[in-house]
């Protein structure tokens, strides 16, 4: 039944200052954007009146997609704490943990902890992007 994985998707508050975050901190390629309105968008998404703002990224064929609601309006729900059930994150596998730490924080992410080896010759840590999105960096060696 199952042919592949398509995307991970995240609900952010402003998708301009989010989508800046992973195009040109991250790196990942833009798609273009879009708009959906009404009609099946609000039947899959299950509110009457449904307005979204997209941004899609990819990197070979992993693709990020960021949800901004203009009706009905988002929330703040994110999940603080990283062992809720719901609490989710998106991994990046890094040349140099440090380096990509360092830049992520200089341009907005918020920190949880420094990186640290995890297993020999591996390192990794949580960061939140801009919007509160948990993001895990890993240095495979």
């Amino acid at each position: 039944m199952l042919l592949k994985m398509h995307h991970t998707g995240f609900v952010v508050s402003d998708l301009d200052l989010v989508a800046r975050f992973y195009e040109d901190v991250i790196g990942l390629t833009p798609l273009p954007r879009r708009e959906r309105d009404g009609g099946p968008i609000s039947q899959i998404l299950g509110y009457d009146g449904t307005h979204v703002k997209i941004a899609e990224f990819v990197h070979g064929e992993y693709m990020l997609e960021l949800i901004e609601y203009v009706h009905p309006p988002g929330s703040d729900a994110h999940i603080r704490e990283r062992n809720s059930f719901g609490a989710s994150h998106i991994a990046f596998v890094v040349e140099n943990i440090g380096e990509a730490y360092e830049r992520l924080i200089a341009n907005g992410a918020q920190k949880l902890n420094p990186p640290i080896e995890i297993a020999e010759g591996k390192k990794g840590c949580y960061l939140q992007d801009p919007d509160g999105n948990w993001v895990e960096l890993l240095e495979l060696g």
